[in-house]
């Protein structure tokens, strides 16, 4: 079995696993989270949620995630659409047949540092998860996992992704198809509607044509980028 079938076993066990309860959906107040995350003096000031994240803080709650995934748009760090420079070297252990130790040790070492330019990058964050696990160390496979589950428990609590009014609320298009893979569904064609990035399925095939997800906050980054240039 291929490593990227592996991968996606692993989505659809973090799927199951972590959503087995009825999570409450409430889109992001975006004032409220960055009133929330500038008070210095408060414990969901950013930079020390984003250290404890970082740190594989296990007592960090829902609404702490909410803060740190939807608060990241606040950052200066935030760019959307940037490229990973470190993709192409992460990208040939995505598509290798086996890894061994010196492998499992690289790849680490390379997420560890994408990570740190990018603390929400979902597929990357998966996968270290996975690598931890197979190289035996099953502390660092759960922490990693744990930090994977809810930061997705975050982005699926904005929304039902049945209509643009009620959108999944997305920091970066890349986490529209982590969703989709862990969901095991595969999209036809994509279109911009408002706000709104729609993924269109095969008509028939799974119980809804497509989903919703709310890019209002990229569109708004990439306007600002614009702007300036």
């Amino acid at each position: 079995m291929k490593l990227t079938q592996v991968l996606l076993l692993l989505f659809l066990f973090v799927f199951n696993f972590g959503f087995s309860q009825t999570k409450p959906i409430e889109a992001p107040n975006y004032e409220i989270i960055k009133k929330a995350i500038e008070d210095k003096k408060s414990e969901s000031y950013y930079p020390k949620l984003l250290k404890r994240m970082q740190e594989n803080d296990t007592t960090l709650v829902l609404a702490e995630y909410r803060n740190l995934y939807f608060g990241y748009v606040f950052q200066k760090e935030y760019h959307p659409y940037s490229v990973n420079p470190l993709g192409d070297k992460l990208q040939k252990f995505y598509t290798s047949e086996t890894l061994g130790d010196k492998e499992y040790d690289e790849f680490i070492k390379l997420a560890t540092l994408s990570l740190k330019e990018n603390p929400f990058d979902l597929k990357v964050m998966n996968f270290l998860g996975y690598v931890y696990h197979l190289k035996g160390n099953t502390d660092m496979a759960q922490r990693v996992s744990f930090t994977f589950q809810n930061i997705v428990h975050a982005l699926f609590s904005s929304g039902d992704g049945f209509a643009c009014d009620t959108a999944f609320h997305v920091i970066s298009v890349n986490d529209e198809y982590v969703l989709l893979s862990m969901l095991e569904i595969s999209s036809e064609s994509q279109a911009l509607i408002g706000n709104c990035d729609y993924l269109a399925f095969e008509k028939g095939k799974y119980k809804f044509d497509g989903l919703y997800f709310n890019i209002s906050k990229l569109m708004e980054a990439n306007y600002a980028k614009l702007k300036k240039g």
